[in-house]
């Protein structure tokens, strides 16, 4: 190993192993079952895309002999070797966990999914008649011969390779056909009542399709049949200083993404060698390529049964988000918000405050001005309908639209399109880079001066995973704050030079180095024998300049703690070189998306909340923004329900190692803690039926950041 890549862990193996992470809550007895089974599916799906993005960018690098892996410095030869290791181990772990855990656990609670060798008559009466009526009639088998080539197969669809002996009607005796299971069709049918063998008893559309395969082929004898499946390449890039129009050259791209690159073939374990080969020829793939499955080669599909059976025992309780005090009476969103800055902290508080704030906009007579950053929104947003309503209504709307934001293109080409055709000015940041902040500027007319109401957020102006993520965000309408959005608009839609922002911070100019210096300045600090302290909470650390400084500030003595949700490469507790550094992942039923930036500062302890993760593309290659957090009381409440529960957690944390790997903390004879179900009981309005006990204890100031205070008084 270099000496590059003993201080830094290579980011696609640190991305698998967050992956491992969330299949190893598949296994978590403490979390209810169709729960469980949610986490396998992430981690399949989490799995696909990395193959789709990760592995693709990897073949690419080795076809064109593009440089080093950074920061470790690794060849792509190499880096693909041991990823392609890593996963064919993840996989197998991914079924033996659904083999081993949850299918019997599914069994014990009265659902079952059944294959053709355990139907009863009935059943199988029932499922010949459903594949004649439902399946057949869309399926379209394929003999393959020189007239019939070889199909093009759609990025992760469900297909059959299908051996065969015998001549047909017109003497041709090909051996191999594939059928395509077209995606209308559901991936797991339920069995009717009256005929089930189980409480809730499913049959997999695969089981289907495979029993009944023989008589999409009359007269000829079925030697085999295999399910298999291609991962494709699903990067999409557009040479944005070439293109004239950006949206009609990102919808070609969409409309070729099905079809573009193999980087990996699933296949049934029971498929013979020679079958698999066949089929790695046709989509020019390696051995290392190959998958060999012992299950539904579209695992992730069985997510489904979360939604099929109703069952509250064997899932979270509901909760309900609650709403800031200031705005359960009369007073308006805009007199609020007046009135003082308000923090929101989804899931727990509701995502509603931001939502009026663009309702009430769009309909108060005295906005004469909405601005917003569009990244991922959803299908169906009231954000965005608002938005809409305001052009409508001949407010002056700009959007700024994401248009690359990656698997959502289609939804915010189509936003994008209806905020034009409402008359709103849409624009699609910057050529180079992505327009990946968070901001929302309302400009009212008050009198005979002109008010600024913002809102900047760690999240997505997303309503539905405003209940999922974990985020920040932050209502005011404190004038140089608006001063600053008003100005990063600016940049985002017209030209010139960058102006000196007074509180916010921005990629890809001044947040990288603001951060360097933050962290410098703890280090000049413990080198004078002063109180230091450093905490950071993001989902990826990569960028190797904020890496080194902290390596250097922990050789000064700064206590430095990291909660990474996913990729670290950051080497951790090596001596003489980051033994101050401690770095832990929290996962949970929120995914933890929260970026929060925590410096001791001589005691001014000063907080920044953050779109950007530390990596170089969010630092240098996107428009980020990244905002103190000024009042002394919101400011508190950012350290006490974003950073310490998190220090606190030992019940969904793992702590990484110096030599890569994540070990789960365990409670050590206390009460065990629950960051997120301790944050849920205390701050939803109605978090259902009561948690556990031993998931409702308080923060304890023994691992928070009062830990560090010299007298060891509770202070924080």
């Amino acid at each position: 190993m270099s000496e590059t890549a003993q201080l830094y862990f290579n980011r696609e193996l640190s991305l698998l192993e967050f992956n491992r992470r969330v299949l190893e809550l598949s296994r978590d007895p403490d979390v209810p079952l169709l729960e469980r089974l949610r986490f396998l599916s992430i981690s399949t799906s989490n799995l696909d895309e990395f193959f789709e993005i990760r592995v693709s960018g990897l073949k690419q690098q080795i076809a064109y002999d593009v440089g080093l892996s950074k920061p470790d410095r690794l060849r792509p030869e190499k880096v693909f070797a041991l990823v392609a290791e890593y996963a064919h181990e993840l996989v197998a772990a991914q079924y033996g966990v659904l083999e081993n855990e949850i299918l019997p656990a599914l069994e014990q609670e009265g659902i079952h999914l059944s294959d053709a060798s355990e139907w009863t008559p009935e059943q199988a009466a029932w499922a010949k008649d459903y594949f004649e009526s439902k399946v057949r009639p869309v399926l379209t088998p394929i003999g393959l011969d020189p007239a019939h080539p070889f199909p093009r197969t759609i990025n992760k669809s469900l297909n059959f390779v299908v051996s065969l002996k015998g001549k047909d009607a017109f003497g041709r005796t090909s051996r191999v056909a594939v059928v395509q299971a077209p995606r209308i069709l559901p991936r797991l049918i339920e069995v009717p009542v009256k005929i089930a063998s189980a409480r809730h008893d499913f049959v997999l559309l695969s089981s289907i399709i495979h029993a009944h395969v023989a008589e999409l082929f009359p007269g000829m004898k079925v030697r085999g049949c295999y399910q298999f499946r291609v991962t494709r390449n699903s990067d999409l890039w557009v040479d944005e200083e070439e293109v004239e129009d950006l949206m009609k050259a990102l919808e070609g791209k969409l409309l070729a993404r099905p079809y573009a690159a193999p980087v990996r073939l699933e296949c049934d374990h029971e498929c013979p060698e020679d079958v698999e080969r066949f089929l790695l020829d046709q989509f020019e793939l390696g051995p290392d390529d190959s998958y060999r499955v012992s299950g539904p080669v579209n695992l992730n599909r069985l997510q489904s049964l979360y939604d099929l059976v109703d069952d509250p025992r064997l899932k979270f309780p509901p909760f309900v988000p609650s709403v800031p005090t200031e705005l359960t009476g009369d007073l308006g969103i805009f007199d609020a918000i007046k009135r003082g800055d308000m923090l929101l902290h989804h899931p727990y508080q509701s995502i509603l405050p931001v939502v009026e704030l663009l309702r009430e906009a769009s309909q108060d007579p005295d906005v004469l001005a909405i601005k917003q950053t569009v990244y991922r929104t959803g299908t169906e947003s009231p954000l965005a309908d608002a938005l809409i309503e305001a052009a409508r209504a001949g407010k002056e709307v700009t959007a700024v639209v994401e248009l690359r934001a990656r698997f959502d293109e289609a939804n915010n080409i189509d936003l994008a399109t209806r905020l034009q055709e409402a008359g709103a000015k849409v624009v699609y940041g910057i050529v180079g880079y992505k327009a990946h902040s968070k901001m929302l500027l309302v400009v009212r007319q008050e009198g005979d001066k002109l008010r600024r109401y913002c809102h900047l957020g760690t999240g997505n102006y997303h309503t539905g995973t405003s209940r999922a993520y974990t985020d920040f965000g932050i209502l005011t309408c404190d004038p140089e704050v608006g001063q600053d959005v008003h100005d990063l608009f600016q940049q985002l839609t017209g030209l010139g030079k960058v102006s000196r922002a007074r509180r916010l911070l921005q990629s890809p100019f001044t947040l990288h180095p603001a951060m360097i210096e933050r962290i410098r300045a703890e280090t000049e600090a413990a080198k004078a024998g002063r109180k230091s302290r450093i905490i950071i909470k993001m989902n990826a650390l990569i960028e190797e300049q904020v890496i080194q400084a902290m390596y250097e500030a922990s050789n000064a003595g700064v206590q430095i703690d990291l909660i990474v949700r996913g990729i670290c490469c950051l080497r951790p507790g090596v001596p003489g070189l980051s033994e101050n550094i401690r770095v832990r992942s929290v996962l949970g039923r929120f995914l933890e998306h929260s970026r929060i930036f925590y410096f001791y500062a001589d005691g001014k302890e000063v907080v920044y909340c953050s779109s950007a993760d530390w990596m170089p593309r969010n630092f240098f290659r996107r428009v980020e923004t990244c905002f103190p957090v000024t009042d002394r009381k919101l400011r508190r409440r950012v350290i006490e329900e974003g950073l310490e529960p998190y220090l606190e957690d030992d019940t969904r944390t793992w702590e990484l190692r110096a030599d890569g790997v994540y070990e789960r903390v365990r409670s050590t004879g206390r009460l065990p803690m629950n960051a997120q179900q301790t944050l849920l009981a205390r701050l939803s309005e109605d978090p259902g039926s009561p948690p556990p006990d031993d998931e409702m204890t308080p923060f304890r100031g023994s691992q928070s950041l009062s830990k560090h205070d010299d007298d060891g008084q509770r202070t924080a």
